[in-house]
């Protein structure tokens, strides 16, 4: 007969060795998990940043597009409104010459055209302040030569501060609902400083951020909470991508990238067609009235 110690203790051996085998195949399994997680942490990191310069890229758009707009029509107003005025009163002028329906007609919708006067609430709305008119409104009236649009295009210096104060304290940072609430009402000044190009602002605003609390550390988070960052980093690109699409397919976002080196110059030189079209149409007008 065999010894009965023999089996048992080979069983034992087996049984330890399968054991030993499973937890290394364990352990190896939980290590390529970790790197897998860690992978996937830089990949949302990565993202993370991707959207801020985006967002930085838009905002910095917008502004431009919004300024433009302020001065394309403060510059350009006046001379849109003075062409349908001018073109109303040719019409009206062929017509009196001619008696003709068709050119009656013509005269009708020519004057329908032209924006009818406002009440004089809506003539003074934003022209008036707690001292009587401003002085643009005061000069318009008394016929003096008006002041140029103040342009609010930021500098290069403000552009570099509030860049790097986005990147810092974006709220797509914060890991905690606490430090979003803070993230969001810091760049909110952030932002109201950036469109009225206040670089003094801004760097007091940065002051104010580097004295400030430190921004939560960056941790590694669970797989799956990773994956859902991701899904909502790609939703967030695709809504901004829509507002810049919407920017740049716009009128004064066309305009401005035809010109976004020295945007002024494409203004002057519209003014200057417009002053021409003005008085080609004054003088065709004082033909037909002579």
């Amino acid at each position: 007969m065999g010894q009965p110690g023999a089996g048992a203790d080979s069983g034992v051996g087996d049984a330890r060795a399968a054991a030993e085998s499973g937890g290394a195949a364990d352990e190896q399994a939980a290590t390529a998990q970790d790197a897998a997680t860690r992978r996937l942490a830089k990949a949302v990191l990565a993202a993370e940043q991707a959207l801020i310069e985006f967002e930085i890229a838009v905002e910095t758009f917008r502004v431009e597009v919004d300024n433009f707009s302020r001065l394309h029509h403060q510059r350009l107003g006046p001379m849109y409104a003075r062409l349908d005025e001018l073109d109303a009163q040719i019409a009206e002028a062929v017509a009196a010459r001619t008696g003709d329906p068709a050119d009656i007609r013509k005269a009708r919708e020519a004057r329908a055209s032209v924006l009818p006067m406002p009440e004089v609430e809506e003539l003074f709305h934003g022209w008036m302040g707690s001292d009587g008119l401003f002085p643009e409104a005061q000069a318009m009236l008394t016929e003096q030569s008006v002041r140029p649009p103040q342009k609010v295009r930021p500098s290069e210096e403000a552009r570099k501060v509030y860049r790097d104060l986005v990147r810092k304290a974006h709220p797509d940072l914060a890991r905690d609902d606490a430090e979003r609430a803070r993230r969001d009402a810091f760049i909110a000044r952030v932002n109201a400083a950036y469109a009225q190009g206040d670089e003094a602002v801004l760097r007091e605003l940065a002051r104010e951020w580097e004295a400030g609390p430190a921004p939560a550390e960056e941790r590694l988070s669970e797989s799956e909470e990773l994956y859902a960052r991701l899904e909502w980093l790609a939703e967030r690109k695709e809504l901004l991508a829509a507002m810049a699409a919407e920017l740049e397919e716009s009128a004064i976002g066309a305009m401005i990238k035809m010109a976004p080196e020295d945007p002024d110059a494409l203004l002057e030189e519209i003014a200057e067609k417009l002053l021409a079209d003005v008085a080609e149409r004054e003088t065709y007008l004082a033909q037909l009235v002579r």
